[in-house]
């Protein structure tokens, strides 16, 4: 299959900018690939499409303030770096701008000196590894000095941080949000848990694939980013016993999927406690393992997100929804709508 195959027409306006005053107020469309069925509803009804014994997995990585403006103190030259990940110790990988600027050796200055990065490596695409030095915690240098790392299309200020975290946040380390998961509220999870649903949470650190386009045109060609993921041994746990109960297994977001499928095609299907670094990339053809339901939000065209959902629900079908979407004026993207897809039993 061709990338060219995953695209859609998606007026601009329809992209959000900010996120709504209440999370749960977003619209969602559930839709069935096995039915067709497409109904328009309320994120806060999500708990209409749970069942007593499901499970229903989260992803708790929190999105660190990884975008920092300094300037190379020799030259007072503007630069700004995008962190991806902890590579080693003080070691990050980041995304660099101007890239052509940082050689091996440079330095760039943050906050009049209280955090300084030097060029360790360079890597392709505007890649740098860079090595920081600093007084205190860096963790609370980088919440003092840097802002949150909005994706390209959001252009407006983001006057509360933590709305670009998920209520669940807790493991440090993503580039960006896992943005499924930004609908849910305190008293939502609640009601759900009330249910008799499950509530599970893994790890993966959201990285450098979020932001690179498929540049290819043959999807065979396209080799996604490694990014960290951890699954432990009570949250494995659970998932088996929903699993022999005859519960289903119910992903938040795209990242939620990638991670139980990564271990679900290690371990033959099977769910077990693991953590490590994966690649996987998810598209039409690929043999579902774990995951019997998801919710995600509407994605950019051509992208790997929209091929992945299209895995599970099929291309056209996935397309169908999306320009449903268009028409009934959907909000896309980080701060957007959602959907909800599911496989219904026919009679």
């Amino acid at each position: 299959m061709n990338t060219e195959d995953f695209n859609f027409d998606l007026p601009e306006e329809l992209i959000a900018q900010t996120p709504l005053e209440q999370r749960d107020s977003s619209k969602l469309l559930v839709i069935d690939p096995i039915t067709k069925e497409m109904t328009d509803t309320h994120f806060d009804h999500i708990i209409d499409q749970l069942q007593a014994g499901d499970a229903l997995v989260m992803n708790n990585t929190r999105v660190l303030p990884a975008r920092l403006y300094g300037e190379k103190p020799d030259t007072h030259g503007h630069v700004e770096l995008l962190l991806l990940k902890n590579t080693n110790r003080d070691q990050w990988e980041v995304l660099a701008k101007p890239a052509k600027r940082l050689k091996v050796g440079s330095k760039v200055s943050f906050g009049d000196g209280r955090l300084l990065a030097t060029v360790v490596q360079e890597l392709e695409h505007g890649g740098r590894i860079v090595e920081f030095s600093y007084d205190g915690i860096f963790l609370e240098v980088l919440e003092s000095l840097g802002e949150m790392p909005l994706p390209p299309y959001i252009h407006e200020k983001l006057e509360d941080r933590d709305r670009y975290q998920t209520v669940y946040a807790k493991e440090n380390g993503s580039a960006a949000a896992p943005t499924a998961g930004l609908h849910f509220t305190p008293e939502l999870l609640e009601k759900i848990q009330e249910k008799g649903v499950k509530l599970v949470y893994l790890t993966l650190h959201v990285g450098l694939g979020t932001f690179r386009p498929v540049s290819v045109e043959n999807l065979d060609e396209h080799e996604m980013h490694s990014e960290f993921y951890n699954l432990s041994e009570e949250a494995a746990e659970t998932l088996r016993q929903v699993r022999s109960s005859g519960g289903r297994i119910v992903a938040v977001g795209t990242t939620s999927i990638r991670t139980l499928e990564t271990i679900g095609n290690k371990f033959e299907g099977d769910i077990h406690a693991d953590s490590g670094w994966t690649n996987i990339f998810i598209k039409p053809g690929y043999d579902f393992k774990v995951v019997d339901a998801f919710s995600t939000n509407f994605h950019l065209p051509k992208s790997t997100l929209v091929m992945l959902v299209s895995a599970f629900a099929g291309r056209d079908f996935v397309l169908d929804a999306y320009h449903h979407a268009v028409e009934k004026r959907y909000r896309f993207f980080s701060f957007g709508d959602a959907m909800f897809v599911t496989r219904k039993e026919q009679d």
